[in-house]
Order: structure tokens, then sequence, then C-alpha cells
């Protein structure tokens, strides 16, 4: 069984909202923090723009291969401190790529609309609840990014599933499976964590 535990916040609650992967944090690896994060991701944003408009209705698939060029170009910059005045910029552009890629694939090949809101959902309580952690200083435990798949990970299974043809069976396992994950990991997390301690640490921040 996996301890609960409150994990600190790190030092920039900015990288911390781009909701990672394993695979986008190997990427970041590669170049020590040295590439600034912005540029890459505005230019990671066009190009899965002209893919989803090209290929996503098509018989081409070009679609599918929009999460491997996002990784390409918005991964490297995961090891960056986002530490410039518009870096701010960054969580919320890979959400829109990423909301718009599962729910682009998903009407396109036809799933049904409430599976593809129910994996949208999932998605957004979990950066929701991302969000909420950070102001109460309190970061979800490391093992979360990784099983959670970041952001570019569940574009890549998404692409996958399309590749595959099942996308409804795929869409229903991602969603059962996120929605477990992050709905079981949350309400653990914080029956587990004590409201003073989240209460102290939000008036040490004030003094």
């Amino acid at each position: 069984m996996i301890s609960v535990h409150m994990t600190p916040v790190p030092g920039s609650t900015v990288v911390a909202y781009r909701d990672d992967g394993p695979l986008s944090r190997a990427m970041g690896l590669l170049v020590a923090g040295q590439l600034p994060p912005l540029p890459p991701v505005i230019a990671g944003t066009f190009v899965t723009g002209v893919l989803l408009v090209l290929g996503v209705a098509g018989t081409d698939g070009l679609a599918v291969f929009a999460p491997a060029v996002t990784l390409l170009l918005a991964g490297p910059g995961s090891s960056h401190s986002h530490d410039g005045r518009v870096d701010w910029l960054v969580p919320p552009i890979l959400r829109l790529i990423e909301y718009t890629f599962v729910a682009a694939c998903g009407f396109a090949h036809e799933v049904h609309p409430v599976l593809i809101f129910l994996l949208l959902g999932a998605l957004a309580f979990h950066h929701y609840d991302l969000v909420y952690r950070l102001r109460q200083h309190v970061y979800p435990p490391p093992w979360l990014g990784s099983l959670g798949l970041g952001w570019d990970g569940r574009m890549m299974a998404v692409s996958l599933v399309a590749l595959s043809g099942w996308m409804t069976g795929g869409y229903v396992v991602l969603a059962l499976y996120l929605w477990g994950l992050f709905g079981w990991e949350s309400l653990t997390c914080w029956l587990a964590a004590p409201r003073s301690g989240a209460q102290a640490a939000e008036a040490g921040t004030q003094d």
C-alpha cells in the first residue's frame, strides 16, 4: 500500500503546474534547464494545431503525430526554472494542447461525447486539485506524476489508441483509470492532511 504523506512544494510552482510525465522530464534532463520553455511550447501549439486541422478528420492520420511533435518541442523545457516574466503561460498552453487533442481525436473518431467529457473531466479534476494543493502548500507525491502519465504520456496514450482503432474502449479505459487514480489519491491525501498543518504553512508565508 502506498503511504500518504505531504510532499514539499518544488521551488518553482510554475514547473509543478506543467504536470510533466516521465517522457517530458527525461527530455528535460538532456538539456539541463538551458532551453527557455515558452518559445518551444508556442511552436508546439502551432504545429499541433496544423496537424489537427490537416489530419484529425482525414484518412492520413496526421493528428496522431501531434503528441510526438509537442513532446519533442515542449519536453526539453521541463527542467527550466520557468522564472521568466511570461513563463507562467506555459502550463495553460500545455493544458490547451492536451484538452484540444483529446477532444478533437474523440469527436473525429465518433467517440460518444459522454466518454470524451468523462476523460476531459478527469484531467480537469486533476489539474484543479493540483492548483488547490499548491495554494495550500501541499504537493502530490512524486509517483503520481509517473502513474498519471503527465500531459505527454496521456497524449501519447490517446495517439496509440487512435492508431489501434480501439477509440471507444480506449477512452473508457483511460477515463476510468485516471478517475480512479486521481480521485483515490486526492481523497486519501486530503483526508490525511491535518487542517492545522495546512493553515500553519499558509500563515508562515504571510509573515
